[in-house]
């Protein structure tokens, strides 16, 4: 327990100056920028509170992806699991789980169940190609959220992105997003806390949007951003500074650099 606040302090440095975050409702959409350490570190707090105070909320993330979930389980099940064994099982490698690794700690302490709510890329180009309903998801989806979806897209490529991928993209984002909201509702007694990126959580086109009038009354979708951030599109919001990092859309303008001949074989 030491080591975990120890380190969540040390995260938190940078976001020394925050308000403090506290997580009042049952079922709980706990948004973040990816990469941003103060705001991970700040999500630790809470989630600690949380547990201090004698919640016991399921532990749902986006970094795990459902295919893995039985791989998880297995873990979960053997003697003395540890964050290190359920990462090697259930995590993959486009996450710093240095950020990702004390929730799954304080979450074998406790006993919670550890939830993956992500749909993996596999499944998520299926959906693509042959739409939601074709992979068991909803496919009556409002005209103005796949329009949100597919122009935050192609905002995010940098404009180097033609429409209808970025439409058949926004597909893939609903269906990660029901699948969020079936996992909410799945743990919605117990209580449940979701990590996941501010886009899933957004109120208007996210996960809350998939959820029953029940379980949506029981919920909050706290959106924790950057500085300058003007999304609005959540229950509460909580600001951190921003992370420093290059411009992407500055690494997708550069050329390929030239192929050596040799690599073609």
């Amino acid at each position: 327990m030491r080591r975990l606040a120890l380190l969540a302090a040390v995260l938190c440095a940078a976001c020394a100056h925050a308000p403090g975050l506290q997580l009042r409702q049952p079922v709980v959409l706990l948004g973040e920028v990816h990469d941003n350490a103060a705001q991970h570190a700040l999500r630790l707090q809470a989630f600690q509170a949380l547990l201090d105070g004698g919640a016991r909320p399921a532990l749902a993330m986006e970094q795990l992806d459902r295919d893995k979930q039985p791989a998880l389980d297995a873990v979960r099940a053997a003697p003395s699991p540890t964050p290190d064994a359920v990462i090697a099982a259930a995590g993959g490698p486009a996450w710093n789980w240095a950020f990702y690794r004390p929730f799954i700690a304080l979450a074998l302490q406790h006993g919670l169940p550890i939830v993956a709510a992500n749909v993996p890329r596999d499944e998520a180009r299926r959906v693509m190609k042959d739409g939601l309903a074709a992979s068991g998801f909803d496919a009556a989806v409002p005209a103005a959220v796949l329009q949100s979806h597919t122009a935050d897209i192609e905002a995010s490529h940098c404009g180097m992105l033609d429409a209808a991928t970025a439409g058949r993209m926004a597909l893939a984002q609903v269906a990660r997003d029901q699948f969020m909201a079936r996992v909410l509702q799945q743990h919605a007694q117990r209580g449940v806390v979701l990590l996941a990126g501010n886009g899933h959580v957004r109120t208007d086109v996210g996960a809350p949007l998939w959820l029953t009038p029940a379980v949506r009354q029981r919920s909050e979708a706290i959106g924790v951003l950057e500085s300058g951030d003007s999304q609005s599109a959540f229950d509460r919001r909580v600001f951190t500074a921003a992370q420093a990092r290059p411009d992407p859309c500055e690494r997708m303008r550069r050329p390929a650099p030239p192929q050596n001949p040799e690599m073609r074989r």
